[in-house]
C-alpha cells in the first residue's frame, strides 16, 4: 500500500523560516526588558524629596518585580487562552496580540525622550511590563498550537528561534552601550530595535497562509481537505486488513472476504473516482480526543521537567545574577553584566535548545532524564555564592569573574536542553490526535514553572 504523496514541499525553507522568527517574536518583550535593567536602574537611582535632597531608590528587588510582573500574566493569559482558543480567531489572536506588543514597545521608545519622576516612572515601565508580557502569552500560547500541527522538526526551529531572542536582545544591548551616542539615544536605538523585530514577526505570520506546505497543515485551505476521509481509510486498513487505499483516494472495485456492507461503501463520484465512506462510528471513533486529564497521566513526567527547569532558571536569573559584580572594576565593568550574564546565558540557552535537533539524551522513557532535571538545583546555591553586591549574609565564595562565567555557561546550556527535550517528548507520548493538547499542557506548566521561579526569586534574593 502506498503512503500519500500529495504533502507539499517546503520550498526554500520559508515556513521553516517563518516559524524561527515567530519564535524569536514571542519572547522579544521578555528579554528586551530584561536586557535593559541597568537602563531601568539608571532612571530608577535617585529622586528629589521634599527638601531638595536626592533620596537613593530601593533597587535590590527591580529585577525580582520585573521578573514576576512578566510571569504572571503569561500564567494567567496561557490558562485564559485555553477559553479564547474556541471563542477567538488565530488571526484575532495571534495578529492582535503582534499591534498590540508593537504599540508598547512603541510607547516604551518614547519614554525615554520623556523626564519622569522615578515612582511614576517605576508604575509605568511596571504596568508596561504586565500588558506587554499579556499579550505574548496568548501570542505564545497560539503559536505553541499552531506549530504542534506541522512535523515535530518545527516545534524544535520555533523554540530555537525563541532561544535566540535573547541573544538578540543582548547583542542590541551591548551595540548600544559601545555606541559613542549618549545614553538616551543609545537607548532609544535600543527599543527601537524589537519594534522592527515585531514588524518582521507579524509580516512572517501574515506570509503563512500563502505557504502550500504550511496550509497543509495547518488545514487551512480546502485544496487539501478532501483526503481527510482517505487518510481514515488507510489507518483503519492497516489497522483491520480489510480494504487497501490508493494515494489518489480511490479504491479497488472489490473488497476482501472478510468485509461487508456495513463496513465499508464504496460509491461512484460525479466526476467518475470511486469514494470508500467508513461507517460514522468508525469515524468519530478515530477523531475523538482523549480528555485533559487522560493527556496529562502520559505526560505528567515532562510536565514536571519543564516545570522544574523554569523554576530553577528564573529563581536565580536575572533576580541573582543581574546584581553579580565584576572583580576588575573599569571599561570592563560597563560590559560585564551584559555579556557574562545575558549575551552568555542566551547564547547557550540557544545552543542548548538547538543541540536536541542532532542528540536526544536521555530518551523519553528514561528515569534518568527527571533525575538529571532535579540535579540542577545545584546552580541556585552556586549563583548565590557568586559576587552578588548588595548582599546582607552569604559570603562570597566565586568572587573571578571565569568562575561565574563558566558556572553560566552550564546552567544555560542545561536549562535550554531540558526544556526542549521536556517540549518535545511530551507530544510524542500521545496518541497523534491528541498532541495540540499535550502542546497546550505543556505550554501552561511552563508557565507555571516561570511564575513560580518568579516568585522564588525573592527570598533568594533576600537569602543572598
Amino acid at each position: 500500500m502506498k503512503g500519500r504523496t500529495d504533502a507539499p514541499l517546503d520550498r526554500g525553507c520559508l515556513v521553516g523560516i517563518s516559524f524561527f522568527i515567530l519564535g524569536l517574536g514571542t519572547l522579544l518583550p521578555w528579554n528586551f526588558f530584561m536586557t535593559a535593567s541597568l537602563y531601568f536602574q539608571s532612571r530608577l537611582s535617585t529622586v528629589e524629596s521634599g527638601n531638595g535632597t536626592e533620596v537613593v531608590l530601593e533597587q535590590n528587588y527591580f529585577n525580582n518585580w520585573m521578573t514576576l510582573l512578566s510571569q504572571l500574566p503569561l500564567l494567567l493569559f496561557t490558562l485564559l487562552n485555553s477559553f479564547l482558543y474556541q471563542r477567538i480567531s488565530e488571526m484575532i489572536r495571534i495578529g492582535g496580540s503582534l499591534v498590540f506588543i508593537l504599540l508598547l514597545f512603541i510607547l516604551t521608545a518614547a519614554l525615554v525622550k520623556v523626564p519622569m519622576e522615578g515612582n511614576l516612572f517605576f508604575s509605568v515601565t511596571l504596568a508596561t511590563v504586565w500588558f506587554i508580557n499579556s499579550f505574548g502569552a496568548v501570542l505564545q500560547g497560539s503559536l505553541f498550537g499552531l506549530v504542534g500541527l506541522l512535523p515535530q522538526k518545527y516545534s524544535t526551529i520555533f523554540m530555537s528561534g525563541q532561544g535566540l531572542a535573547g541573544t538578540f536582545a543582548a547583542i542590541a544591548m551591548l551595540l548600544a552601550i559601545a555606541s559613542d551616542a549618549d545614553s538616551e539615544t543609545a537607548a532609544l536605538g535600543y527599543f527601537i530595535t524589537p519594534c522592527v523585530g515585531t514588524v518582521v514577526t507579524l509580516c512572517s505570520y501574515l506570509l503563512l497562509p500563502r505557504l502550500d506546505f504550511a496550509q497543509y497543515y495547518l488545514k487551512k485551505s480546502s485544496k487539501y481537505e478532501a483526503g481527510t476521509t482517505d487518510e481514515l481509510l488507510q489507518e483503519c486498513t492497516t489497522e483491520n486488513g480489510k480494504l487497501n487505499g490508493h494515494a489518489n483516494g480511490s479504491v479497488p472495485s472489490s473488497t476482501t472476504k472478510d468485509s461487508s456492507p456495513d463496513d465499508i461503501e464504496v460509491e461512484s463520484s460525479l466526476d467518475g473516482t470511486r469514494q470508500a465512506f467508513l461507517p460514522q462510528e468508525q469515524v468519530e471513533r478515530k477523531q475523538a480526543k482523549a480528555s485533559v486529564k487522560e493527556v496529562f497521566k502520559k505526560i505528567w513526567v515532562m510536565a514536571f521537567c519543564v516545570t522544574f527547569v523554569f523554576t530553577v532558571t528564573l529563581s536565580v536569573f536575572p533576580a541573582v545574577t543581574a546584581d553579580v559584580r565584576t572583580s576588575f572594576p573599569g571599561k570592563w565593568e560597563r560590559f560585564f553584566i551584559s555579556v557574562c550574564c545575558f549575551l552568555m546565558f542566551n547564547i547557550n540557552d540557544w545552543l542548548g535548545r538547538t543541540i536536541t535537533t542532532f542528540i536526544r539524551w536521555p530518551r523519553k522513557e528514561s528515569r534518568l532524564f527527571p533525575v538529571l532535571v532535579v540535579c540542577r538545583v545545584v546552580f541556585i546555591p552556586l549563583l548565590m555564592l557568586c559576587n552578588v553586591q548588595p548582599r546582607s549574609f552569604l559570603p562570597v565564595y566565586f568572587p573571578n569573574d571565569a568562575v561565574f562565567t563558566a558556572i553560566m555557561v552550564v546552567f544555560s546550556l542545561s536549562s535550554g536542553y531540558f526544556v526542549c527535550l521536556s517540549m518535545s517528548y511530551a507530544p510524542q507520548l500521545v496518541e497523534p490526535k491528541d498532541a495540540e493538547t499535550a502542546g497546550a499542557l505543556m505550554t501552561f506548566f511552563l508557565a507555571l514553572g516561570l511564575s513560580l521561579g518568579a516568585a522564588l526569586s525573592f527570598p533568594l534574593r533576600t537569602l543572598v
